[in-house]
């Protein structure tokens, strides 16, 4: 089989919500290449950077890279994409470039091209993401190691969203916790809580593929009992409260179930968003406060934000 290979040209913001429009078509194995300048930035590949071929790579922004088989029905699947990307202009969100560039290769080829893309990530001192098909040596008992299979859904670790997220979990979680991951992709936030001792983690996702994707990567890391996962719209029909909701979500999502987040949110517990790119910080941060939430803290990263709120007596 012959399979397309499209690149879309465009902004480390619009990564996030065109993975979730790819997932939406049911195309997984979806990969990112950032400018070389960007790469030489991560210290934990600068042993890599002698075998890149810098004309594969942006210049600026990145490459969204995905992969479909060729048939007569690949242009027709593409303009569908093609029209639900344009349409995140509409939530004022920058695609750059945003050009697409297609070649051709053979099922061989394929089978691992995007694996490439994915290396080691350490997130925090202690936790690291790791693709399944590399090693990682644990340097002491005090590391956190999360085993990932990318291919099946969006949320690799890498991008500064999944990032500022970890980082909320490993500083409010504590031993025992109840925890609801809204919006789960490929189970890394569920994994993570897991893994810092969280007693039970409720996954939650809209998509078929990352409930599959969160079973399996959680199957992988050893932590499967304690999540429950299922195909849920947000936080529509729930009712258990917890000590910690997190979302890595669009902020025009966050804003749709703040009231929802505050009645599931025990007193004293938080609720960490990210998703959010700084233009609307300010929005969000108005809603968490007008919701009841007292803003903890807020941290940053690149174009993004992350907004840890914390119940507390109205």
């Amino acid at each position: 089989m012959v399979w397309n290979e499209i690149k879309i040209h465009t902004t480390y913001e619009a990564i996030e919500p065109i993975s979730n429009i790819l997932q939406q078509f049911d195309i997984s194995g979806i990969s990112i290449k950032e400018s070389i300048d960007k790469i030489k930035a991560h210290k934990t590949h600068q042993d890599k950077l002698y075998k890149l071929n810098k004309h594969e790579y942006p210049e600026t922004g990145v490459y969204v890279i995905f992969y479909l088989p060729k048939s007569t029905k690949t242009n027709m699947l593409l303009n569908e994409i093609k029209k639900e990307i344009t349409k995140l202009q509409t939530f004022q969100i920058d695609l750059g470039e945003h050009k697409y560039f297609t070649s051709e290769l053979k099922e061989e080829d394929w089978t691992n091209e995007w694996k490439k893309y994915y290396h080691s990530v350490k997130v925090t001192e202690s936790i690291f993401i790791t693709p399944i098909w590399e090693k990682h040596t644990q340097g002491n008992t005090s590391e956190i190691i999360v085993k990932l299979d990318p291919g099946l859904a969006f949320g690799t670790g890498t991008h500064p969203t999944t990032k500022l997220s970890i980082k909320g979990l490993e500083k409010y979680l504590h031993e025992g916790d109840r925890v609801i991951d809204v919006g789960c992709g490929s189970g890394v936030l569920s994994i993570v809580a897991a893994k810092l001792g969280a007693h039970s983690i409720l996954s939650l996702d809209v998509d078929k593929q990352a409930v599959t994707s969160t079973k399996n990567n959680a199957k992988l890391n050893g932590v499967l009992s304690k999540l429950t996962v299922q195909e849920n719209d947000l936080l529509d029909g729930i009712k258990e409260q917890v000590d910690i909701i997190v979302s890595n979500i669009l902020a025009e999502v966050i804003l749709s179930f703040i009231s929802d987040a505050y009645r599931l949110v025990k007193k004293d517990g938080y609720f960490i968003t990210s998703g959010i790119i700084d233009e609307k910080e300010a929005e969000v941060s108005e809603a968490l406060k007008h919701a009841g939430f007292h803003i903890k803290e807020i941290i940053y990263d690149e174009n993004w934000v992350s907004i840890v709120a914390k119940k507390c007596h109205r």
